[in-house]
Parts: structure tokens; C-alpha cells; sequence
């Protein structure tokens, strides 16, 4: 089992404890609600249980028996950012490959392509980097108690990130923006 199997299988026995009801009980309570869209069925574990967003999102993943990454299952590094770096976002590749380029100087960590960007993990996730729109990018950072700054913008408990940084272009790939991620990648142990 990878590390990451591992990490979801601890976030769901938490989630169990958390709800006080099995996957089993979760599962029937999302189908009795007639929702069949992810977002719906998201919003109602979000509500209905006081979920955080990353539990939620993982629930409902679980109950879907999608994971997220499906769209990327057997394909290629190179093959997953073609697709998610197609169309009108393909202008957005040279900021990814700038991050990746100062990323992949802090040593070890594991590539998760999802269907809509890459996460990056240590024994747990640090960053996610990805197109958000067609013109805008944003780097997901999970790091405790940065220092306030404008261009982070804190997100609430419970998100999959801490902060979010939106990029426009390459050039915005600075070194308070390294220093963030940087710090997220050793909280990540």
C-alpha cells in the first residue's frame, strides 16, 4: 500500500469517527438523498456532518468509488499535463514548469496527477499547483502560520489548502513564492 493509500484510509477511519457512522451508513445516506453530482453530495456531508472540505471531497470519492485521479490512472506524466495543459490553458504550462523547476530542488516528494492539476506529497500533501481557469493558475499551499502577505489568501479551515496564490504568468514565480511552498514541503515531513 502506498503512502498515499495509506493517508486516504487513515482520513477515512477519521471521518467514521468524526460522523459517528460507517462508510456503509455514509454511502446509504448519500444515495437517500437523491444527489449524484460530487459538488451536491460534498456540500450535504459538509453540512449535514460539519465536515471539512478535504473529508468531504474524500467521502464522497469513497462513496462515488471515483478518486480523483482516474483521469489520470495509467497515463504518462507527460500525457496527464498534455491534457491539462490543452486549449486555452495550454499558455498556462510555463508557469508549472517554472514551480516544478524550483519545486524539485527541495529533494524528495511524489507526484499525484489529478484530473485538473498535481498534487505534491510528502507523507502528506504540500502543494497543488494547476490551471483554476483559463487565465488563471493557483498554487494551493498547506503550511501553518505564514506570514500575512497579499498575495496569500488564507482559505477556510477545512480546504483542501491553507492559502492559495493566483499566478498570471510565469514571472510571478518569485522567491516569496518558493520560500511559501518550501516551507508547506517540510511541515509535510
Amino acid at each position: 500500500m502506498s503512502s498515499l493509500d495509506k493517508a486516504i484510509q487513515t482520513q477515512l477511519e477519521n471521518i467514521q469517527k468524526k460522523t459517528g457512522k460507517s462508510l456503509a451508513e455514509l454511502a446509504a445516506i448519500a444515495k437517500k438523498s437523491g444527489l449524484t453530482k460530487h459538488g451536491e453530495l460534498r456540500e450535504m456531508f459538509k453540512e449535514k456532518f460539519g465536515l471539512g472540505h478535504g473529508d468531504a471531497n474524500t467521502l464522497v470519492h469513497h462513496v462515488l468509488k471515483s478518486d480523483g485521479t482516474s483521469a489520470a490512472a495509467g497515463k504518462a506524466m507527460d500525457v496527464v499535463l498534455e491534457e491539462i495543459y490543452s486549449g486555452a490553458r495550454a499558455a498556462q504550462r510555463p508557469i508549472h514548469e517554472a514551480l516544478m523547476k524550483q519545486i524539485n530542488k527541495f529533494g524528495e516528494f511524489e507526484i499525484a496527477p489529478k484530473k485538473g492539476y498535481v498534487s505534491l506529497r510528502r507523507k502528506r500533501q504540500f502543494a497543488m499547483i494547476g490551471p483554476k481557469t483559463n487565465a488563471r493558475f493557483e498554487v494551493g499551499i498547506n503550511s501553518k502560520g505564514l506570514n500575512k502577505n497579499p498575495r496569500l489568501m488564507a482559505q477556510p479551515k477545512g480546504s483542501m489548502c491553507n492559502y492559495i496564490v493566483a499566478l498570471t504568468d510565469a514571472g510571478e514565480v518569485d522567491a516569496d513564492l518558493i520560500a511559501w511552498i518550501k516551507s508547506a514541503y517540510e511541515e509535510a515531513g
